[in-house]
């Protein structure tokens, strides 16, 4: 049985939030959860019967708080701002990145800074443990104000309104979902729905999950380099630790370090080392591996820092503080995130480009050192890898058209109460995107230097890099006439995404 993820007072943590995103691990509230929400509620209702209105609690929203809201009409209020605000369109938001959102979502609730009901926090835990999963659409979120239509989608969930998907995946209308998991529909009270919308959750889970699936393909990216350089008798001796102890960047050091040790006990490095090798230096894209991978691997550490910041953050407005005050602010604003995720994007497409250019480098007979054009079986007839890298080439495009950041962009919103945005959440949907598309690459690069080593033998690629050979193998067979490369492609997509290289 997985062990439950606690939510409190303290910081959530990545690995927390890959337990219950993808991991289905289910959440619980701890007794200081408990004691901090009961605590912030009570001022809650302290500020709901006095005459001086409060922004969230006796007040409309955004361009409308300057409308003072009567007692009996406060209920509606609330339930009014969560049903207008769920107005997303567009394609289902993947089922990960919503238990992302709404775990989040929940954490700050149950930091005791937003003033719900203690029913409100354990309604929401329930639903996630049931395997509940509001439909979020991809569209609705400009990243300030938090993600409003994404999280207003989860919160008329919790009221019973909307549709979701159940534990089997099956779209069914919310009320049938929580009434089969025997959870009760959540009448919101005063500052709720305000509190169950207002934060920067899709976004920050977003990035979460981007920097886990990174840290794999960067490992991989170093795996498919080192076999592209074996492959094309590219030399190791770039990769030796005291030429990058010249440029001490921690990321660089770790890719050199790692593409030197997978090269290691190669047959086929051995074989051009002596002195009738007349070549003086690798083309770039072979020599500077480490550089590129290795910006990318910092630019990923940085990322860490802005996702750890944000996990040890309340996001709310207004916001309840220890002593009791209601306070405005502007911590809803999605910048800190946003850049980032336009940050991640860069290097995501020049890890992918460098990638690309490896793969052309072993198909072009005038530059890969003996290899048959396109690595095909009979070349003429045969047209090998050709268009798998056409297909690379059409991905790292996209990858470049999905770098150009979208937190510089800002559309003002709410009769211009809401006049400078931050467009996080579309940064981090194309986040999404890159991280895949550099999947992808990654995958063509892996079956494309694979049948290269293979048409190196008798000479043997050194123990790592034929592990990763014979793991590919067990998937698609190795050098022969044309097939169809489609699955082929797929399968080495699904072999990176498995982790098992």
């Amino acid at each position: 049985m997985q062990q439950p993820v606690h939510l409190g007072p303290k910081p959530l943590t990545r690995e927390d939030v890959h337990a219950v995103a993808r991991g289905d691990a289910p959440v619980a509230l701890t007794d200081a959860a408990r004691e901090a929400v009961t605590t912030a509620r009570a001022h809650i209702e302290r500020l709901a019967t006095a005459e001086k209105p409060t922004y969230g609690v006796s007040t409309g929203f955004g361009a409308l708080a300057v409308r003072h809201i009567p007692p009996d009409r406060r209920a509606a209020l609330q339930q009014s701002l969560v049903r207008s605000h769920a107005a997303g369109a567009g394609p289902e938001v993947e089922r990960e990145v919503v238990r992302a959102l709404v775990l989040l979502r929940l954490k700050t609730l149950a930091s005791g800074h937003t003033g719900v009901r203690l029913e409100t926090a354990e309604a929401m835990a329930a639903m996630l443990n049931a395997g509940i999963t509001p439909v979020v659409h991809e569209f609705g979120s400009l990243g300030c104000s938090g993600d409003l239509a994404p999280l207003s989608a989860a919160a008329l969930a919790l009221t019973g309104e909307g549709f979701v998907r159940d534990a089997q995946n099956n779209l069914v209308p919310a009320a049938d979902a929580l009434k089969q998991a025997g959870i009760t529909p959540v009448k919101l009270a005063e500052k709720e729905g305000l509190a169950l919308i207002n934060g920067t959750d899709g976004m920050l889970g977003m990035l979460v999950l981007a920097i886990k699936d990174l840290h794999q393909l960067l490992d991989v990216a170093d795996l498919t380099a080192a076999m592209s350089v074996e492959a094309l008798l590219g030399t190791d001796r770039v990769f030796a630790a005291d030429l990058h102890a010249l440029r001490p960047h921690p990321g660089q050091g770790r890719s050199a370090k790692r593409m030197a040790e997978l090269l290691a006990g190669s047959e086929i490095m051995e074989s051009h080392r002596g002195p009738d090798c007349t070549r003086v230096q690798d083309a770039y894209s072979l020599r500077c591996s480490p550089q590129v991978h290795g910006a990318a691997r910092d630019t990923v550490a940085y990322a860490e820092t802005v996702a750890d910041r944000e996990l040890a953050s309340s996001i709310d407005n207004p916001v309840v503080l220890p002593d009791g005050r209601v306070e405005s602010n502007g911590n809803f604003h999605g910048a800190p995130i946003a850049y980032v995720l336009d940050f991640l994007a860069i290097p995501v497409a020049d890890v992918a480009s460098i990638a690309e250019r490896r793969t052309d480098r072993m198909l072009d007979v005038n530059r890969s050192h003996g290899l048959p054009p396109f690595l095909a079986d009979d070349p003429g007839v045969d047209s090998g890898h050709m268009i798998a890298q056409y297909t690379q080439a059409a991905i790292v495009s996209e990858l470049k058209r999905l770098a150009v950041p979208a937190s510089v962009d800002s559309i003002p919103s709410s009769a211009m109460q809401e006049d400078h945005v931050s467009m996080g959440w579309s940064a981090a949907r194309k986040l999404r995107k890159a991280v895949d598309g550099l999947r992808t690459v990654l995958a063509i690069e892996l079956l494309t230097a694979a049948r290269a080593l293979d048409l190196r033998a008798p000479l043997k690629p050194a123990p790592a890099t034929a592990a990763a050979v014979a793991k590919l193998r067990e998937l698609v067979p190795g050098p022969g006439p044309d097939r169809h490369l489609a699955p082929e492609i797929a399968a080495a997509e699904d072999l990176i995404r498995s982790g098992a290289l």
